[in-house]
């Protein structure tokens, strides 16, 4: 009789174990303490008791995740939503659609020293700024630009590599640097600035209110892995409420994957993500991925005018709130 328990014990466990389903999911970047919540969900089994094995990786940017979602590498990816604009306009057979918006607004920001004598966005007239090649927020700079009277043709830009950027306007190489503040913050304060001699001109707060990073999935996919999708977000949301409520644990976690990384800058930049990106007013009042149709039509827009599209994606081509849980999963902590 004991045997029999015993073999009816190892055939349930395998029933379970074989009851997961493998996603795989890819990160925008290198991990980093924004990415509290997805480790959470990982390391405090959200992912597993919802019935999914899930491979995480990190990633290589945003168009290098965009691109591994639609050549069906990846199952689940993080990127900023901005970037799908111009990614569906030229991929209509093969789009990538946002299932779950997680920035509810964009990072994307002006940084500078306040020796630099920036303080406000019409003193950027006639300044050099310091971008990479494909940083959102240098693509978004004319809409910045035109929200808040500037000449955009006055400004001079020099394009660096993503890990010399801000440093390179640290060396006095450039007035300023555009970037995600969650990053290029971090960076000058790594090159031996003080926070407090950063002046930040967040986009988001300056005319240019568009939204940030979302969880994408190829849209032929979805459409035969719905439930999977809505599993993968609960999980992720209660890794983003653990992140918020515990987020020592959270920063733990994610030094555990890279240990090389600084636990007080760690923490700093998971704090800002959160304050500034993830809880803002709109999703206290609406709750995790709720979207705004004008906003994102706004989104939608400025991005086309940014990258010239001329056949930019409807709301329908770029985002969908079908896959999201209830709303009582996504209320806040």
């Amino acid at each position: 009789m004991i045997r029999a328990m015993i073999l009816g014990l190892l055939a349930t466990t395998a029933s379970v174990a074989h009851a997961q389903t493998p996603v795989k999911f890819s990160l925008d970047w290198s991990y980093q303490g924004y990415h509290g919540g997805f480790v959470q969900a990982a390391d405090q089994g959200f992912y597993e008791k919802q019935g999914l094995s899930v491979t995480m990786d990190r990633g290589f940017g945003v168009t290098d995740t965009i691109s591994k979602i639609a050549a069906g590498t990846y199952d689940i990816g993080f990127a900023d939503i901005n970037a799908l604009v111009q990614f569906n306009a030229g991929h209509a057979d093969n789009r990538v659609l946002g299932v779950f918006q997680i920035y509810d607004k964009t990072m994307a920001a002006v940084m500078a020293l306040k020796k630099s004598g920036i303080a406000k966005p019409s003193d950027l007239a006639g300044k050099t700024i310091a971008a990479a090649e494909a940083d959102v927020a240098r693509l978004l700079f004319p809409a910045f630009a035109k929200a808040n009277n500037i000449d955009a043709a006055s400004v001079k830009w020099q394009i660096y590599a993503p890990n010399l950027r801000d440093s390179m306007m640290v060396q006095g190489r450039a007035d300023a640097v555009t970037g995600f503040t969650i990053t290029s913050i971090f960076n000058i304060v790594g090159a031996g600035v003080p926070q407090s001699e950063i002046v930040t001109l967040a986009f988001a707060d300056l005319g240019v209110d568009v939204y940030g990073s979302s969880l994408i999935v190829r849209e032929s996919w979805a459409k035969d892995h719905a439930d999977l999708i809505t599993k993968f977000i609960t999980a992720t949301i209660q890794g983003l409420d653990s992140a918020i409520t515990d987020r020592p644990a959270a920063i733990a976690n994610v030094i555990k994957r890279d240990k090389l990384l600084d636990p007080k800058v760690e923490r700093a930049r998971l704090d800002m993500v959160i304050d500034t990106g993830f809880v803002t007013p709109y999703i206290k009042a609406h709750g995790w991925g709720a979207l705004d149709p004008a906003r994102v039509q706004q989104t939608i827009d400025l991005n086309a005018a940014a990258y010239n599209v001329s056949n930019p994606p409807t709301q329908a081509q770029i985002v969908s709130t079908a896959y999201l849980p209830s709303e009582a999963v996504r209320k806040l902590p």
